[in-house]
């Protein structure tokens, strides 16, 4: 674990790269992660019997059918508050929730292109049990359809088919963005802009480097 405590928080719209920056972000400064999909899955039966603490961050998107407020929160204070989260708060309620219990020191938000979230959210298929998630384009299982470790059929999720992408997309962006601007006013935001989220990474290492110390180096990860 890391020697110096540090509260984060990971923002961005489905299919950002949330998951994968916080694995990164993990390994590289030895904090624990939590992901509202994760915790999700496992609440309700499909994660695999795993405890959230530490396990592989995925995104869920399982936005407005389920409040994980009162469930989430209380993963979120000592002496598992050092760390990164994705996937919330979602919403200014959840944010106002999460400041009576926990300071943040900064919050990370990634902005991605709407047609690169578009191409990437269409391109993605899931294995349902585990939330492995493969991209069509960039990341596609070793045998198109099949999950790599179990050989179980890969799925894509309803809200991940091109008609409902803009409508997903467009939901997000009006829940955030006062998320967004509370932050803003704290001057604990920083943003961070691109497509890819190796080009992104090395920006969010520096800045995590000034708030405490590495374990691995930016090349290590």
């Amino acid at each position: 674990m890391a020697s110096k405590l540090l509260r984060a928080v990971v923002l961005g719209p489905p299919g950002s790269g949330k998951g994968t920056m916080c694995e990164k972000i993990a390994r590289s400064f030895g904090l624990q992660h939590l992901s509202s999909g994760q915790f999700l899955r496992e609440s309700l039966g499909g994660g695999g019997g795993e405890c959230p603490r530490g396990s592989p961050l995925r995104d869920c998107g399982a936005d407005g059918f389920i409040s994980i407020t009162a469930a989430f929160l209380p993963l979120m204070t000592a002496p598992f508050c050092c760390g990164a989260r994705t996937g919330f708060p979602r919403t200014l309620g959840q944010a106002e929730a999460l400041d009576r219990i926990c300071e943040l020191d900064l919050v990370i938000s990634l902005n991605i292109p709407f047609e690169t979230l578009k191409d990437r959210l269409s391109a993605r298929w899931v294995h349902p049990a585990s939330g492995r998630v493969y991209n069509m384009d960039f990341n596609p299982p070793h045998v198109q359809g099949i999950d790599d470790l179990t050989g179980e059929p890969l799925v894509q999720r309803e809200d991940d088919k091109p008609e409902a992408v803009a409508a997903r997309l467009r939901k997000y962006k009006d829940a955030a963005k006062p998320v967004i601007e509370l932050y803003k006013s704290r001057g604990i935001l920083h943003s961070f802009s691109g497509t890819e989220t190796n080009k992104i990474w090395p920006y969010v290492y520096t800045l995590l480097s000034s708030k405490i110390p590495p374990i691995l180096s930016d090349e290590e990860n």
